[in-house]
This record gives C-alpha cells, structure tokens and sequence, in this order.
C-alpha cells in the first residue's frame, strides 16, 4: 500500500484539531476519564503485588485483585483520616490564629510606622482592610478546603471501581493491545509494553519516595521550629510537591503565614528552610528515586499544569505530570515520534556521568538514568 504524503500544512492542521478533540472530550468526561487514570496508576503500581499473591501464596485473581484493593484503601483511609482530623483541629484553632494574626500585623504595623515614618492611621486604614480580606479568604479557603474533600467520595468510589476492572482484567487489556499490531511486531511490541510499564511503576514508585522523603524533611523542619502543625503541614507540603514549583510555592506559603500568625520570629527560618529543602529534593532526591528518563522540563510541566487545571481541576494538577511522564516514555520508544519525546525531556548533556552518594563502605547510591 502505497503511503500518502500530505503537505506540512495539512499535517499541522490534522494535528492541532486532533488536540482540540481530544481536550475537548477530556472535558467532557472529566468525571470518568480523571478516576480512570488514577485506578490506572495506581493498578500498574499494584501489578506485582497482585502477580505475587497469585504466583507465590496461589490466590485466585479476584481474591489477589480485592487484596491489593484492600491495601490501596487503607492507604487512602488513613490519608484521608489523618487530613480531616487535622483539618477539624485547624477549623477549632480559626478563631484563635485569626486573633494571634491581627495581633501580629498590629505590631508590624507600629514597626513600619516607626522605622519609616509612615502615617499611622493611614497605614492602619490600609492594612485593616487588606488583613479583612486575607482572613475572609481565609476562611473560604478553609471551607472551599474541606468541601473538597467531602465532595472526594465520588472520586475514589470510581477510582476503586476501576481499579478493580483494570487489574482483574489486566491480561485481557494486555491482549488487545498486542493484538491491534501486525504479528510479525509482536516481539517488539511486547518487548515495549513491558519497558513502557516497568519505567512507569518505577516512576510512580519514585514519586511515593519522594513525597515520603519531603513529608519528614518537612516536618522536622517545622517541628525544630516549633511551628504549630507541623505534621500536618509536612505531609501536605510532600503531596503538593509532586506539582512542580507551583506545590512547593504553595505550601511554603502557607508555613509562613501560619508561623507568622503564631508568633512570627521564625517565618524567615521556614521559608529559607523550604528554600533548602527544594533545592536538595530537585538535585538530589528527585535524580536518585526519579531519574532522568520520566523527567519532565520546567516549560511543559508548567503548561501540563495549568492544562490539567483546566480539564480536571485539581485532580488534574495532580495527575498531568504522570500523564506527561507516560507520553514522554511512549514517544520516545515510538518510530517517528522520538523528537517530541525529547522536547519533553531535559537537555541531556553527552558522556554526562551520573552522580552517586557513597552512604557507608557498602551502601553507594546512584543516580537514575
């Protein structure tokens, strides 16, 4: 069969209509296709725990599939438990941090009034009102904040659902995929389902270091402090840290304004420390659990954010840079289509050697490719 080569116009244009279908139905089907892709992660991070109940201990597939689920829910459970329960201390405490934080922004206002001569009562006009705003979107945030998770049930009772069907029937869905290709790419094909699908349990499992190893640095920089919640804070800041910039932005800002409200002679502290803390989690910790193949660059990444906003809200901030992560792998392992799966990526820099770590005479880590 002879192949039709078409202009770099039409090309163009095929492919900027097929972006705008494709957004557009992920649009549409924000509440299937969001809680499908989450079941989707977290049953390729469960494959081989379910492969070992059914290989090793001789379960059946349903009974390895409700075990695994078992697992991920008590995960998820405990989760949720732990954030409504601090959010619910936090929702008690409002009233007496709302009090500490005018208290504070009166005694920096008398500094500003002092060191630079300002006219009080004019600054006391400006400040009163802006601290007015920032408490009542405060107090939205905290509302908007635990509405969300209530209104999360949804979300995990079709991520569940799915993740059922996905790992019950994970050999079915292995057989189509091989199937759709000619025979004679069947080694090849397969040989690229089980890279693509290694790589990406390898990353996910990266990510759950990650946020792990930022939770307790985190909390131990806030607990040394004595910032008030500071496990709390800690796990939230290791969770939003798997948005890029945008996360730990966000958190760290969210540390100073509650060690500022609660004193405030440590605020410098926190934020030089979440300073820190980035800057060892992005050069050290993210090359050696992550490594450098699912490594996405700063402009996509940002753009994958705010277009999973866009789609899905926050589960799709979340959940874009996995999905770029999986697009990235597929590219790149895909004739024709490796450009762009190095437009994804990080510049590399040939004959680079990666860096290691000696820990003790026997323990030497090193980074991942």
């Amino acid at each position: 069969m002879n192949e039709i080569k078409l202009p770099f116009v039409v090309r163009f244009a095929l492919i900027l209509v097929s972006i705008v279908a494709i957004g557009f139905l992920a649009k549409l089907g924000k509440t299937v296709l969001a809680p499908l892709f989450f079941a989707f992660l977290m049953a390729l991070l469960f494959v081989p725990f379910a492969n070992f109940l059914e290989r090793k201990l001789k379960f059946s597939r349903t009974i390895s599939t409700f075990s695994a689920l078992f697992v991920m829910l008590i995960v998820l459970s405990g989760l949720i438990y732990f954030f409504s329960s601090q959010l619910s201390e936090f929702a008690n405490d409002f009233p007496v941090l709302k009090a500490q934080l005018s208290k504070s922004f009166n005694e920096l206002q008398l500094w500003v009034s002092r060191t630079f001569h300002v006219n009080f009562d004019r600054q006391m006009s400006y400040i009163n009102q802006g601290l007015e705003k920032l408490l009542s979107s405060t107090a939205l945030i905290l509302g908007f904040t635990v509405t969300m998770f209530s209104s999360t049930l949804a979300f995990f009772v079709f991520s569940a659902l799915f993740f059922i069907f996905l790992l019950n029937y994970r050999r079915t869905l292995y057989s189509f995929i091989v199937s759709i290709f000619n025979e004679k790419h069947f080694a090849k094909v397969n040989e690229g389902i089980l890279e693509i699908q290694k790589i990406i349990k390898n990353y996910i499992s990266g990510i759950f270091i990650q946020v792990v190893i930022v939770s307790i640095l985190t909390t131990i920089l806030l607990s040394v402090l004595g910032v008030k919640y500071a496990i709390l804070l800690g796990v939230l800041t290791g969770l939003l840290n798997v948005i890029p910039y945008i996360g730990i932005i966000f958190s760290g800002l969210i540390a100073c304004l509650i060690s500022f409200a609660t004193g405030g002679n440590h605020t410098l502290f926190v934020l030089f420390g979440y300073i820190a803390i980035h800057a060892v989690d992005a050069n050290i910790t993210l090359p050696l659990v992550v490594g450098s193949k699912v490594k996405i660059n700063a402009l996509f990444s940002f753009i994958g954010l705010l277009v999973g906003e866009e789609l899905w809200g926050i589960a799709g901030m979340f959940l874009s840079i996995p999905f770029l992560a999986i697009l990235k792998i597929i590219f790149e392992r895909t004739q024709g289509m490796e450009p762009w799966g190095r437009l994804l990526g990080e510049e590399r820099r040939a004959g680079k050697p990666r860096r290691k770590y000696k820990i003790t005479k026997k323990i030497t880590l090193e980074e991942k490719e």
